[in-house]
């Protein structure tokens, strides 16, 4: 396996050469929305790269090896010299087709040598719970997945994925790896702290929550929020939900608000919310959040066991890098230690973040976590 990375702020062909060089058969490339709605981008990487296959995604910031980057393209040139691969592509019609599209995207890649699939999908209109759900119910809960939500600088409205020539603000992609030379691992963690009292959902349907306690979920949230309330919904990336156990315990996942309703007092999250299961709300620092990154790399370097180059995927939260500021860069900093110089770095800030819980193949959607895909070659 040999990889190789650019970083660039234009559509510069002269910074390929290198990369061009080790004849990648995929290209992994993150970069800002806006060059998305340029018609020289995918020609741009096409014409360096004619005999690979593509993937582009948008992002809410860039991350390579070199750090986070805010309007940037991040190229990342991969050639796999003992793993088949397979690229599976639909566009999604709404929130409602998440179930359905994960179900088209698992058929296309089905087969008795799939080792793992990662999941790239655009991070609006999409159910990630839903769209989890329509993979597992065709590959089953064996084939680990990881990926994530395309981002759009934290607007939520518009997001973009490429697959070779194709640009769209619908479509959905996995790639599947195949054989037993492929090393794959993972991790997640968050590091949020809940504070407030647990609250029960009294109604809920999907991602949409309605009431806790009986009372709209909008007006608990503002009273919570205080000054930061007026900032809505922007601000609820600093105070997502935990969801709590019928025991009420935390059970490692997070939930962030993507919407709210004026009208009906409701808040739209990432992903599907248990009825008559309990939240509480979270805060974090940015130590805190730069330890739950170190800790998620030691999850993955536990799992990998190849030789050689590696590749690590990081797909981080957007409301955490809200929260670290300046500082967001030493959460990549952190997990380069981990893994060291032979390990390259790319990925994205996102909408929501797909992983395994640690060491199983169990997926779920995350929201404000850190989540690491290991890649190497036996």
């Amino acid at each position: 396996m040999q990889i190789r990375q650019t970083v660039v702020t234009a559509l510069d062909n002269a910074a390929f050469a290198e990369l061009v060089g080790i004849a990648p058969n995929l290209v992994l490339t993150f970069a800002a929305p806006k060059f998305f709605t340029d018609p020289a981008f995918a020609p741009w990487l096409a014409a360096a790269f004619p005999q690979a296959r593509r993937i582009a995604l948008s992002t809410a910031g860039e991350i390579s090896s070199q750090g986070v980057t805010d309007d940037c393209v991040v190229v990342t040139a991969v050639r796999f010299e003992n793993t088949p691969f397979r690229i599976a592509s639909t566009p999604i019609a709404d929130m409602d087709d998440s179930e359905g599209a994960g179900r088209r995207l698992a058929e296309q890649l089905r087969d008795p040598d799939l080792k793992a699939v990662i999941l790239l999908s655009q991070g609006v209109a999409v159910n990630g719970s839903e769209l989890i759900a329509g993979v597992v119910s065709v590959l089953g809960k064996g084939v680990p997945l990881t990926g994530g939500l395309a981002g759009d600088n934290g607007a939520f409205t518009r997001t973009w994925a490429m697959l070779d020539d194709q640009v769209s603000d619908r479509l959905m992609l996995a790639v599947g790896l195949y054989g037993d030379a492929i090393s794959f691992a993972h991790g997640s963690f968050g590091g949020w702290q809940s504070f407030g009292p647990a609250r029960r959902v009294t109604r809920a349907v999907g991602n949409v929550l309605y009431e806790l306690d009986g009372e709209p979920a909008l007006d608990i949230y503002k009273r919570y929020l205080g000054e930061y309330a007026k900032d809505l919904p922007a601000s609820g990336l600093l105070f997502p939900f935990a969801i709590l156990s019928q025991e009420r315990e935390e059970v490692g996942l997070i939930r962030t608000l993507l919407g709210i309703n004026e009208a009906d007092g409701s808040l739209t999250l990432a992903g599907d919310i248990p009825q008559d299961g309990h939240l509480r709300l979270m805060h974090a620092s940015s130590d805190a959040l730069v330890d739950g990154a170190e800790a998620a790399a030691e999850a993955a370097r536990r799992m990998y066991g190849a030789n050689g180059q590696g590749l690590a995927l990081l797909v981080s939260c957007i409301g955490r890098k809200l929260v670290m500021g300046d500082r967001v860069d030493e959460e990549v900093e952190a997990v380069g230690a981990v893994f060291g110089q032979n390990c390259v770095l790319t990925g994205f800030y996102s909408n929501g973040e797909i992983s395994p819980f640690l060491e199983t193949t169990e997926c779920k959607l995350h929201n404000q976590t850190m989540t690491i895909t290991y890649l190497g070659e036996r």
